[in-house]
């Protein structure tokens, strides 16, 4: 249970690392489970369901990207877990930002997957709206539809069926108020720049929604960038292999 409601979340895996992943908006924990399979053996790991994703509970349309970084806070309260290296894919990326301004004693490391420390620009919010009109007009399983084969690389991928199936379970509230607050969501290349922590940064090479120099927004000694090449936005499933190496070198190095 979080401050707010239910968190749904998987929990396995044993070592002496933990390992925290958060997938993007209109996905699951389920995003993540080639990568776990092959983690868990070495790590403890944790993936949890958004509010409103998932089989985590609704908890209607108004709240914050911080709102969301403060249901992982306590989930890991709950937990009694003191530190873990946390990975945010798309939306997943926002909130471990938000995370790492608000709770940095929290994370030993933390990491941004198809992400940005950049806000919306005014043709990215208005694009928000358009989707908020888009579900209430048509439901989500249409919005799914239209939605999911943008996120790859290739329009005829193998997973993108498996995609969408994950996809119509989010709550239509679960997605208007996590549109609302990625639209919201403040610039923090601050964050990126003034940690203290290791970040890993991995991008696309042909990701549509988030281009590879919107994910390399700031340099640093502190940051290690990775490209996936041949990859859209989904880099977990459309580069497992490369995306799992680059996760345990990072791991492992810090």
């Amino acid at each position: 249970m979080t401050d707010n409601g239910k968190l749904s979340y998987i929990d396995t895996g044993k070592g002496n690392e933990t390992l925290l992943f958060i997938h993007g908006f209109c996905g699951s924990h389920e995003y993540w489970s080639d990568i776990i399979a092959e983690l868990k053996d070495e790590y403890r790991v944790i993936a949890v369901d958004l509010r409103g994703h998932g089989a985590s509970e609704e908890i209607g349309e108004s709240f914050s990207i911080e709102d969301m970084a403060a249901d992982i806070a306590s989930l890991l309260d709950e937990l009694e877990i003191a530190k873990v290296c946390m990975f945010g894919h798309s939306l997943g990326g926002y909130i471990t930002l938000a995370f790492a301004e608000r709770f940095p004693g929290k994370l030993s490391g933390f990491s941004l997957v198809h992400s940005t420390a950049l806000p919306d620009d005014e043709t990215g919010k208005a694009g928000r709206l358009k989707s908020v009109e888009k579900i209430k007009s048509e439901g989500i399983p249409a919005f799914i539809d239209g939605l999911i084969p943008k996120l790859f690389s290739n329009p005829e991928d193998s997973n993108i069926e498996q995609t969408k199936e994950i996809g119509y379970k989010t709550s239509e509230s679960g997605a208007i108020g996590s549109l609302h607050a990625m639209r919201n969501r403040i610039d923090r290349n601050h964050v990126l720049k003034d940690t203290k922590l290791p970040v890993l940064l991995v991008a696309g090479e042909e990701d549509k929604l988030i281009p590879v120099e919107k994910t390399f927004s700031v340099k640093g000694s502190h940051i290690h960038e990775v490209i996936l090449k041949g990859s859209g936005h989904m880099g977990m499933l459309e580069a497992p292999s490369r995306l799992l190496e680059e996760i345990i070198r990072f791991v492992e190095k810090n």
